[in-house]
């Protein structure tokens, strides 16, 4: 019978330690209900004494969000009364809180950074937990710096506040610093000390990225009897971020049979959880992170594509649809093969192409995709047209009649009247037009908007730099939604506002195509 794992999310506090990811108090509300929606057991909602908007914030998640007993809320303190006074008053609203401190226990905290003995920093940590104990009845203590401690005072430590009335005790690598077989070792004998004295306190862990195996080791702990990990969302965190919440869950679920443990998350909701905390920090999730990323269920490699094809086990251990996206990506770029091309054409409708017509078609392929780094479902059918333009002018398919081509565009920005002018072509028409916005990528979609006539909700826009220097290309995403589906567009050039009209450019052809695939290609047909 597998274990259940407990999961206690820090992204609202540990998480928002990353500079720059500050969280105002309608957002840490809007993130906790959404680890709500995911699963997640326990939410540490912040750190109240830091700030009287944190302690506002903290108290809103207890008020709106922990109101049902299926959740519990906390926020950190130090080992002092005020602290404890403050996450007491901030979360005592909610209908299962929980007061959490942390107190160092390594030398180089106890010697260096509190100058005091061990006795001392010990009798503290047990006067605290006594404290916590008579304003609630879930205390958790947190010995910071234990991978770096020495384990018999550790130990004593951890005896000491469990006698005190500690109901969990969270074991900190707080910088990184643990190998996850040495790790595994201390959790092991840390368990079963702990279940000798007190088997109904939980023993946690709380690892970090510093040497890139907070994911490691706290898999390594599971295996050696924690009950709870604590983890963030994308990894976020302190210098080089937390544990990843969902490389955790997901490698749970992907190795049952090894770890023989289990969490109450829904996995379906990873995605939406991961996106809603990237745009609210105005953190970007790299695109090869685990899970999570761009690229984390997205092949272009003709031997990987080829191998999904004929069976997704090939290449694929997760599903994308069990972490809430619609499917695998195959990106059409210069390294795909014949096989995923040919499937891209099957899907348009080309299902009878002679080995001719597709190596022709291929061909036209490869040089665009040399040209361009992904190539789309509407280059697809420009490129079919192309073909058939050079070798069968009595039966051609007019299929660039249907998409847009931005020719030039003009964006003023300033601080009254940001504006953009924009000259598209159609086929053989060219369309102009002028529009004002809030800000120039408004103006500038705006204008773009007025000429396509399609209807698209910006769901979500992000920019970024993939090389350096004054010539520095930027890549623009961007999410739109229309008639209730949703499209992904990228773009590249020196000139941002480049990037961002012919990303805009490529959703629009992208909810074309997606017209054109209902129409049988038969019925498309023209003869000149």
């Amino acid at each position: 019978m597998s274990r259940k794992i407990w999961v206690f999310d820090t992204t609202l506090r540990d998480g928002e330690q990353v500079p720059g990811a500050k969280l105002n108090l309608y957002e840490k509300v809007e993130i906790a209900q959404q680890l709500k929606k995911l699963g997640v057991d326990i939410i540490e909602a912040g750190f109240p004494a830091s700030s009287q908007g944190d302690f506002d914030a903290v108290q809103a998640v207890a008020q709106k969000v922990g109101k049902t007993s299926d959740i519990m809320i906390t926020a950190l303190a130090r080992a002092v009364q005020a602290d404890i006074d403050s996450v007491y008053h901030a979360v005592k609203d909610a209908e299962n809180p929980m007061i959490h401190m942390v107190l160092g226990t390594s030398d180089i905290h106890v010697e260096k950074k509190f100058s005091k003995s061990k006795d001392q920093i010990l009798q503290i940590g047990v006067d605290a937990v006594k404290y916590a104990k008579t304003l609630l009845p879930q205390v958790q203590y947190s010995t910071e710096d234990a991978s770096r401690s020495e384990f018999e005072y550790l130990w004593k430590t951890i005896e000491a506040v469990m006698k005190a009335g500690a109901t969990m005790i969270n074991v900190p690598d707080t910088v990184g610093y643990a190998e996850p077989e040495e790790f595994g070792a201390m959790i092991y004998k840390l368990n079963d000390r702990m279940k000798n004295l007190n088997p109904d306190v939980l023993l946690s862990v709380h690892c970090h990225n510093d040497l890139g195996m907070a994911t490691a080791n706290t898999l390594a702990a599971i295996k050696n009897g924690a009950d709870k990990v604590e983890c963030t969302i994308n990894g976020i965190g302190e210098r080089a971020g937390n544990a990843a919440l969902e490389e955790v869950v997901m490698a749970l679920n992907t190795r049952r049979t090894i770890y023989n443990a289990e969490t109450r998350i829904i996995t379906k909701e990873i995605m939406n959880t991961s996106r809603l905390v990237s745009s609210f920090m105005g953190l970007d999730v790299q695109v090869n992170k685990a899970i999570t990323g761009d690229n984390a269920f997205a092949h272009s490699s003709g031997i990987h594509q080829d191998g999904l094809l004929k069976s997704r086990d090939a290449y694929e251990i997760v599903h994308p649809e069990d972490v809430g996206l619609d499917d695998m990506e195959l990106i059409l770029t210069a390294r795909s093969g014949r096989h995923a091309v040919k499937n891209a054409l099957e899907k348009l409708g080309f299902t009878q192409l002679g080995t001719e017509e597709f190596e022709g078609i291929f061909e036209g392929f490869l040089a665009l995709a040399d040209a361009k780094k992904e190539v789309y479902d509407h280059d697809l059918y420009v490129i079919v047209e192309s073909y058939y333009e050079k070798h069968d002018k009595t039966n051609v398919t007019n299929y660039s009649d249907h998409f847009f081509e931005v020719e030039d565009l003009q964006v003023i920005s300033n601080s009254s009247f940001p504006s953009a002018s924009v000259k598209i072509r159609k086929g053989g028409e060219v369309f102009k037009s002028s529009a004002v916005g809030s800000g120039p990528i408004d103006a500038l979609y705006s204008a773009i908007a007025e000429i396509t006539t399609i209807k698209v909700k910006l769901v979500e826009y992000d920019i970024s730099s993939v090389s350096r220097g004054k010539d520095a290309l930027g890549k623009v995403k961007i999410i739109v939604e229309h008639d209730g589906e949703k499209y992904i567009a990228k773009a590249a050039d020196t000139d941002i506002l480049k990037a961002s009209a012919f990303a805009y450019m490529n959703a629009i052809n992208s909810i074309v195509s997606a017209g054109l695939r209902k129409v049988p290609v038969e019925e498309m047909a023209i003869t000149r």
